[in-house]
Protein backbone atom coordinates (compact mmCIF):
# COMPACT_ATOMS: atom_id res chain seq x y z
CA UNK A 1 0.00 0.00 0.00
CA UNK A 2 1.50 3.27 -0.89
CA UNK A 3 0.62 6.85 0.36
CA UNK A 4 0.11 8.68 -3.43
CA UNK A 5 0.86 12.42 -2.13
CA UNK A 6 2.88 14.49 -5.21
CA UNK A 7 4.62 16.69 -2.70
CA UNK A 8 6.46 15.39 0.27
CA UNK A 9 9.49 15.83 2.65
CA UNK A 10 10.03 13.78 5.51
CA UNK A 11 9.15 10.26 5.66
CA UNK A 12 8.75 7.16 8.19
CA UNK A 13 6.99 3.30 7.86
CA UNK A 14 3.41 3.49 8.67
CA UNK A 15 0.43 0.83 8.84
CA UNK A 16 -0.55 -1.82 6.33
CA UNK A 17 3.02 -2.14 4.67
CA UNK A 18 2.81 1.62 3.02
CA UNK A 19 5.15 4.53 3.79
CA UNK A 20 3.92 7.40 5.19
CA UNK A 21 5.52 11.27 4.00
CA UNK A 22 4.46 14.40 6.01
CA UNK A 23 4.34 17.34 3.31
CA UNK A 24 2.28 20.14 2.55
CA UNK A 25 -0.20 17.95 0.82
CA UNK A 26 -0.65 16.22 4.35
CA UNK A 27 -3.22 17.18 7.38
CA UNK A 28 -0.90 18.24 10.27
CA UNK A 29 -2.60 19.87 13.12
CA UNK A 30 -0.11 19.09 15.33
CA UNK A 31 -1.03 15.83 16.39
CA UNK A 32 -2.82 13.69 13.79
CA UNK A 33 -1.73 13.16 10.36
CA UNK A 34 -4.39 12.13 7.64
CA UNK A 35 -3.13 9.03 5.41
CA UNK A 36 -4.41 8.91 2.37
CA UNK A 37 -3.60 4.69 0.65
CA UNK A 38 -3.40 3.17 -2.32
CA UNK A 39 -3.21 -0.05 -2.92
CA UNK A 40 0.33 -1.47 -3.42
CA UNK A 41 2.14 -4.60 -2.51
CA UNK A 42 5.41 -3.78 -1.83
CA UNK A 43 6.54 -7.89 -1.18
CA UNK A 44 4.24 -9.38 -4.01
CA UNK A 45 3.72 -6.21 -6.77
CA UNK A 46 1.66 -8.35 -9.22
CA UNK A 47 -0.71 -9.95 -6.43
CA UNK A 48 -3.90 -7.79 -6.00
CA UNK A 49 -4.32 -9.34 -2.41
CA UNK A 50 -2.03 -8.89 1.07
CA UNK A 51 -2.82 -10.62 4.44
CA UNK A 52 -1.34 -10.14 7.76
CA UNK A 53 -1.84 -10.76 11.16
CA UNK A 54 -2.85 -7.62 13.58
CA UNK A 55 -0.17 -8.25 15.53
CA UNK A 56 2.21 -7.67 12.34
CA UNK A 57 -0.31 -4.71 11.05
CA UNK A 58 0.74 -3.15 14.88
CA UNK A 59 4.65 -3.88 14.82
CA UNK A 60 4.30 -1.92 11.29
CA UNK A 61 2.41 1.31 12.64
CA UNK A 62 4.00 4.58 14.93
CA UNK A 63 1.65 5.60 17.20
CA UNK A 64 0.66 8.52 15.90
CA UNK A 65 -0.82 7.60 12.50
CA UNK A 66 -2.28 4.89 14.59
CA UNK A 67 -5.03 6.74 15.48
CA UNK A 68 -5.28 8.72 12.05
CA UNK A 69 -7.91 8.71 9.93
CA UNK A 70 -6.96 6.43 6.63
CA UNK A 71 -8.83 6.24 3.64
CA UNK A 72 -8.26 3.88 0.93
CA UNK A 73 -8.90 2.70 -2.56
CA UNK A 74 -8.93 -1.18 -1.71
CA UNK A 75 -10.81 -3.63 0.64
CA UNK A 76 -9.90 -4.30 3.88
CA UNK A 77 -11.25 -7.21 5.92
CA UNK A 78 -10.50 -7.88 9.58
CA UNK A 79 -11.37 -11.43 11.42
CA UNK A 80 -11.09 -11.43 14.87
CA UNK A 81 -10.66 -14.09 17.07
CA UNK A 82 -9.85 -12.85 20.08
CA UNK A 83 -9.41 -9.59 21.93
CA UNK A 84 -11.22 -6.22 22.44
CA UNK A 85 -11.06 -3.23 20.73
CA UNK A 86 -13.20 0.14 19.28
CA UNK A 87 -12.79 1.11 15.13
CA UNK A 88 -14.33 3.89 14.00
CA UNK A 89 -15.33 3.72 10.66
CA UNK A 90 -17.08 6.43 8.97
CA UNK A 91 -17.47 8.28 11.82
CA UNK A 92 -19.09 5.71 13.26
CA UNK A 93 -17.86 3.79 16.48
CA UNK A 94 -17.54 -0.10 15.84
CA UNK A 95 -17.11 -2.57 18.92
CA UNK A 96 -14.45 -5.15 17.93
CA UNK A 97 -14.59 -8.46 19.89
CA UNK A 98 -13.91 -12.09 19.22
CA UNK A 99 -16.85 -12.98 16.33
CA UNK A 100 -16.30 -9.54 15.08
CA UNK A 101 -15.58 -9.10 11.18
CA UNK A 102 -14.81 -5.87 9.83
CA UNK A 103 -15.38 -5.03 6.51
CA UNK A 104 -13.85 -1.56 5.22
CA UNK A 105 -14.71 -0.81 1.49
CA UNK A 106 -12.88 1.49 -0.92
CA UNK A 107 -13.40 5.71 0.17
CA UNK A 108 -14.70 4.83 3.56
CA UNK A 109 -12.56 6.71 6.21
CA UNK A 110 -11.47 4.71 9.16
CA UNK A 111 -9.76 4.62 12.32
CA UNK A 112 -7.65 0.95 13.04
CA UNK A 113 -8.92 -0.55 16.49
CA UNK A 114 -7.97 0.83 19.48
CA UNK A 115 -7.87 0.59 23.10
CA UNK A 116 -9.56 3.09 25.63
CA UNK A 117 -5.80 5.27 25.68
CA UNK A 118 -5.72 5.15 21.96
CA UNK A 119 -2.91 2.95 21.36
CA UNK A 120 -3.89 -0.16 18.59
CA UNK A 121 -5.81 -3.09 20.46
CA UNK A 122 -3.99 -6.17 21.13
CA UNK A 123 -6.18 -8.15 18.66
CA UNK A 124 -5.60 -11.93 18.12
CA UNK A 125 -6.92 -11.16 14.50
CA UNK A 126 -6.07 -11.92 10.28
CA UNK A 127 -6.15 -8.92 8.67
CA UNK A 128 -6.59 -8.96 4.88
CA UNK A 129 -5.96 -6.29 1.78
CA UNK A 130 -7.50 -7.05 -1.29
CA UNK A 131 -8.46 -5.24 -5.14
CA UNK A 132 -11.89 -5.97 -6.05
CA UNK A 133 -10.47 -7.05 -9.15
CA UNK A 134 -8.58 -9.68 -6.92
CA UNK A 135 -11.60 -11.38 -5.85
CA UNK A 136 -13.38 -14.53 -7.31
CA UNK A 137 -16.30 -13.13 -9.79
CA UNK A 138 -19.56 -15.40 -7.79
CA UNK A 139 -22.52 -13.57 -7.52
CA UNK A 140 -22.78 -14.00 -3.61
CA UNK A 141 -19.27 -12.17 -3.05
CA UNK A 142 -20.07 -9.30 -5.97
CA UNK A 143 -23.38 -8.87 -3.79
CA UNK A 144 -20.71 -8.44 -0.40
CA UNK A 145 -18.44 -6.48 -2.04
CA UNK A 146 -20.74 -4.05 -3.53
CA UNK A 147 -19.58 -0.40 -2.83
CA UNK A 148 -22.61 1.38 -2.19
CA UNK A 149 -24.63 -1.83 0.20
CA UNK A 150 -23.12 -3.80 2.97
CA UNK A 151 -22.43 -2.94 7.11
CA UNK A 152 -19.05 -2.23 7.91
CA UNK A 153 -19.08 -4.71 11.37
CA UNK A 154 -20.86 -8.10 11.91
CA UNK A 155 -20.86 -10.14 14.53
CA UNK A 156 -20.40 -13.95 13.64
CA UNK A 157 -22.62 -16.67 15.71
CA UNK A 158 -20.67 -19.12 18.28
CA UNK A 159 -21.35 -21.75 15.45
CA UNK A 160 -20.19 -19.72 12.77
CA UNK A 161 -16.68 -18.71 14.00
CA UNK A 162 -14.57 -21.82 13.93
CA UNK A 163 -15.11 -22.24 10.11
CA UNK A 164 -14.66 -18.24 9.74
CA UNK A 165 -11.53 -18.30 11.61
CA UNK A 166 -9.85 -21.79 9.73
CA UNK A 167 -10.62 -20.04 6.25
CA UNK A 168 -8.69 -16.39 7.41
CA UNK A 169 -6.23 -19.11 8.97
CA UNK A 170 -5.48 -20.99 5.55
CA UNK A 171 -5.48 -17.51 3.85
CA UNK A 172 -2.98 -16.85 6.16
CA UNK A 173 -0.57 -19.70 6.01
CA UNK A 174 -0.92 -19.87 2.41
CA UNK A 175 -0.22 -16.40 1.56
CA UNK A 176 3.15 -16.82 3.91
CA UNK A 177 4.44 -19.95 1.39
CA UNK A 178 3.86 -17.45 -1.25
CA UNK A 179 7.62 -16.63 -1.52
CA UNK A 180 9.06 -20.37 -1.00
CA UNK A 181 7.81 -22.04 -4.24
CA UNK A 182 8.99 -21.94 -8.16
CA UNK A 183 6.98 -19.88 -10.56
CA UNK A 184 4.61 -22.20 -11.69
CA UNK A 185 3.86 -23.08 -8.12
CA UNK A 186 3.47 -19.46 -7.20
CA UNK A 187 0.88 -18.74 -9.95
CA UNK A 188 -1.01 -21.42 -9.10
CA UNK A 189 -1.03 -20.22 -5.18
CA UNK A 190 -1.95 -17.09 -6.86
CA UNK A 191 -5.59 -18.87 -7.74
CA UNK A 192 -5.78 -21.24 -4.85
CA UNK A 193 -5.87 -17.29 -2.50
CA UNK A 194 -8.16 -15.96 -4.88
CA UNK A 195 -10.76 -19.34 -4.25
CA UNK A 196 -9.54 -19.25 -0.67
CA UNK A 197 -11.00 -15.47 -0.30
CA UNK A 198 -13.83 -16.45 -2.31
CA UNK A 199 -14.76 -19.18 0.53
CA UNK A 200 -14.13 -16.96 3.34
CA UNK A 201 -16.33 -14.33 1.77
CA UNK A 202 -19.38 -16.70 1.13
CA UNK A 203 -18.92 -17.42 4.50
CA UNK A 204 -19.04 -13.81 5.51
CA UNK A 205 -22.20 -13.58 3.08
CA UNK A 206 -24.48 -16.10 5.19
CA UNK A 207 -23.78 -14.21 8.83
CA UNK A 208 -26.78 -12.55 9.99
CA UNK A 209 -27.07 -8.78 8.82
CA UNK A 210 -28.53 -6.08 10.60
CA UNK A 211 -32.11 -5.24 9.54
CA UNK A 212 -32.22 -3.38 5.95
CA UNK A 213 -27.92 -3.59 6.24
CA UNK A 214 -27.43 -6.62 3.58
CA UNK A 215 -27.63 -6.26 -0.26
CA UNK A 216 -30.21 -9.37 0.16
CA UNK A 217 -32.75 -7.46 1.52
CA UNK A 218 -32.36 -4.09 -0.79
CA UNK A 219 -35.41 -3.95 -3.25
CA UNK A 220 -35.05 -2.96 -7.05
CA UNK A 221 -36.03 0.82 -6.96
CA UNK A 222 -33.40 1.27 -4.00
CA UNK A 223 -30.87 -0.22 -5.48
CA UNK A 224 -31.26 2.02 -8.35
CA UNK A 225 -31.87 5.01 -6.79
CA UNK A 226 -28.99 4.19 -4.05
CA UNK A 227 -26.56 3.78 -7.98
CA UNK A 228 -27.51 7.32 -9.28
CA UNK A 229 -27.09 9.45 -5.99
CA UNK A 230 -23.97 7.88 -5.84
CA UNK A 231 -23.03 9.47 -9.18
CA UNK A 232 -25.01 12.52 -8.71
CA UNK A 233 -25.13 13.69 -5.18
CA UNK A 234 -22.77 16.69 -5.38
CA UNK A 235 -25.31 17.77 -8.84
CA UNK A 236 -28.25 17.64 -7.46
CA UNK A 237 -30.22 17.10 -4.17
CA UNK A 238 -33.63 17.17 -5.43
CA UNK A 239 -35.58 13.89 -5.46
CA UNK A 240 -37.50 14.88 -8.25
CA UNK A 241 -34.57 15.01 -10.43
CA UNK A 242 -33.74 11.38 -9.72
CA UNK A 243 -37.06 10.09 -10.02
CA UNK A 244 -37.04 11.54 -13.56
CA UNK A 245 -33.99 9.87 -14.02
CA UNK A 246 -34.87 6.59 -13.10
CA UNK A 247 -38.32 6.76 -14.56
CA UNK A 248 -40.38 6.26 -11.30
CA UNK A 249 -42.72 8.73 -9.28
CA UNK A 250 -40.61 10.70 -6.37
CA UNK A 251 -43.28 8.76 -3.97
CA UNK A 252 -42.18 5.62 -5.82
CA UNK A 253 -38.36 6.56 -4.48
CA UNK A 254 -39.32 7.73 -1.09
CA UNK A 255 -41.25 4.37 -0.34
CA UNK A 256 -38.60 1.96 -1.58
CA UNK A 257 -35.99 3.94 0.99
CA UNK A 258 -38.33 3.76 3.40
CA UNK A 259 -38.91 -0.05 2.93
CA UNK A 260 -34.46 0.00 3.06
CA UNK A 261 -33.13 2.19 5.07
CA UNK A 262 -36.51 3.45 7.44
CA UNK A 263 -35.28 6.74 6.05
CA UNK A 264 -37.27 8.67 2.92
CA UNK A 265 -35.73 9.42 -0.22
CA UNK A 266 -34.51 13.30 0.53
CA UNK A 267 -33.57 12.15 4.27
CA UNK A 268 -31.18 9.11 2.28
CA UNK A 269 -30.02 11.44 -0.21
CA UNK A 270 -29.15 14.21 2.58
CA UNK A 271 -27.77 11.47 4.94
CA UNK A 272 -25.10 10.95 1.85
CA UNK A 273 -24.45 14.51 1.20
CA UNK A 274 -23.19 14.53 5.02
CA UNK A 275 -21.33 11.64 5.01
CA UNK A 276 -19.28 12.90 2.11
CA UNK A 277 -18.78 16.48 3.44
CA UNK A 278 -17.57 14.93 7.11
CA UNK A 279 -15.22 12.68 4.65
CA UNK A 280 -13.68 15.56 3.37
CA UNK A 281 -13.63 17.22 6.24
CA UNK A 282 -11.31 15.36 7.86
CA UNK A 283 -9.80 13.57 5.27
CA UNK A 284 -8.71 16.33 3.48
CA UNK A 285 -7.38 20.09 4.17
CA UNK A 286 -9.65 21.74 2.33
CA UNK A 287 -11.45 24.98 3.23
CA UNK A 288 -14.83 24.78 4.77
CA UNK A 289 -16.53 26.84 1.57
CA UNK A 290 -14.53 24.12 -0.74
CA UNK A 291 -16.19 21.39 1.34
CA UNK A 292 -19.01 23.00 0.75
CA UNK A 293 -18.51 23.21 -3.31
CA UNK A 294 -17.43 19.75 -3.65
CA UNK A 295 -20.68 18.31 -2.59
CA UNK A 296 -23.19 21.06 -4.26
CA UNK A 297 -23.10 23.77 -2.91
CA UNK A 298 -22.26 27.13 -3.95
CA UNK A 299 -22.46 29.15 -0.97
CA UNK A 300 -20.70 28.59 1.86
CA UNK A 301 -23.28 30.01 4.22
CA UNK A 302 -26.31 27.46 2.84
CA UNK A 303 -23.70 24.42 2.97
CA UNK A 304 -23.08 25.65 6.89
CA UNK A 305 -26.91 25.75 7.45
CA UNK A 306 -27.38 22.01 5.90
CA UNK A 307 -24.46 20.68 7.69
CA UNK A 308 -26.05 21.97 11.36
CA UNK A 309 -28.82 20.27 10.17
CA UNK A 310 -27.61 17.06 9.71
CA UNK A 311 -24.87 16.78 12.50
CA UNK A 312 -26.14 19.03 15.21
CA UNK A 313 -22.87 20.96 15.18
CA UNK A 314 -21.23 23.55 12.23
CA UNK A 315 -18.13 22.34 9.60
CA UNK A 316 -15.21 23.60 11.65
CA UNK A 317 -16.83 22.16 15.18
CA UNK A 318 -16.66 18.85 13.60
CA UNK A 319 -13.51 19.22 11.65
CA UNK A 320 -12.01 20.28 15.09
CA UNK A 321 -13.61 17.75 17.22
CA UNK A 322 -12.76 14.81 14.79
CA UNK A 323 -8.87 16.19 14.62
CA UNK A 324 -8.27 15.98 18.24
Amino acid sequence: MVDRRRRRTASGTGPLGYEVRSGPAMINSGHIEIVDLGYENPDRPRLGLEVMTFAQLRSRTRARVASSPIRADFHQLTVIRSGRGTAMIDFVPQDCRPGTVLHIRPGQVQRLPARPDGRLAGLDAIVLLFTADFAPHMSRVTSLLDLEFGPTALAAPVSEREGLHQAAAELEAEYRLLGTRDETATRLSAELLRQLLGVLLLRIARLPCPSGAGPAGVNQVFRAFRREVERSFAATRDVQDYAARLGYAPRTLTRACLAATGRTAKQFLDARVALEAKRLLVHTDLAIAAVGRAVGFSEPTNFGKFFARETNMTPGTFRAKERS
